[in-house]
């Protein structure tokens, strides 16, 4: 049997409400937004997630911030979480609602490993080879790892495209053995 995890579960059911109203894009952008937001403002998280305070202070706060900024669909879904206790998992139900968004668009999501941050033409680069390489659209997402000497790793639908110098150096060394 699958196994479910709050994120896919609330996350599924989020984007199917959105996608019965046909507002799939509009949930995704406002949940990224809300998202951004609590990045941006720990103390709103920390409240937000807190046991102490009740449900009714946190819907409060939530309506006072959001009221009007975000659709209806998406104010009654962080009420829910509320409800049930589960704003701490916002973050994680997040990133699998776009990752849901992304598959149902036919764009399969990565991550590219760099000594450094790419430029977004570099990083475009690199996504449109990757895509070539899978035949679909590739959204790749720029992490930094120290560990690399140069070049970069891409890992996307759980394969490793290993295009580090690492790799380059053991794999002439092989071939000299």
């Amino acid at each position: 049997m699958a196994e479910l995890t709050i994120d896919k579960v609330y996350a599924k059911a989020l984007y199917q409400v959105a996608q019965e109203m046909n507002i799939q894009e509009r949930v995704v952008a406002e949940a990224k937004e809300i998202g951004a937001i609590m990045k941006k403002e720990p103390d709103l998280k920390r409240f937000m997630d807190s046991p102490i305070i009740s449900v009714a202070e946190k819907k409060q706060v939530l309506e006072a911030i959001f009221q009007d900024q975000i659709c209806e669909e998406l104010m009654n879904f962080l009420f829910v979480l509320v409800d049930k206790g589960r704003t701490r998992h916002f973050e994680k139900i997040l990133g699998r609602l776009i990752r849901i968004s992304m598959e149902e668009e036919g764009i399969s999501a990565g991550v590219l490993y760099s000594t450094q941050l790419l430029s977004n033409k570099q990083l475009e680069g690199f996504e449109a080879q990757t895509g070539k390489l899978l035949r679909k659209k590739v959204h790749l997402e720029n992490h930094v790892d120290s560990s690399l000497v140069g070049g970069v790793k891409i890992l996307i639908e759980g394969k490793i495209i290993d295009a580090s110098f690492r790799k380059q150096l053991d794999s002439f060394r092989d071939a000299l053995n």
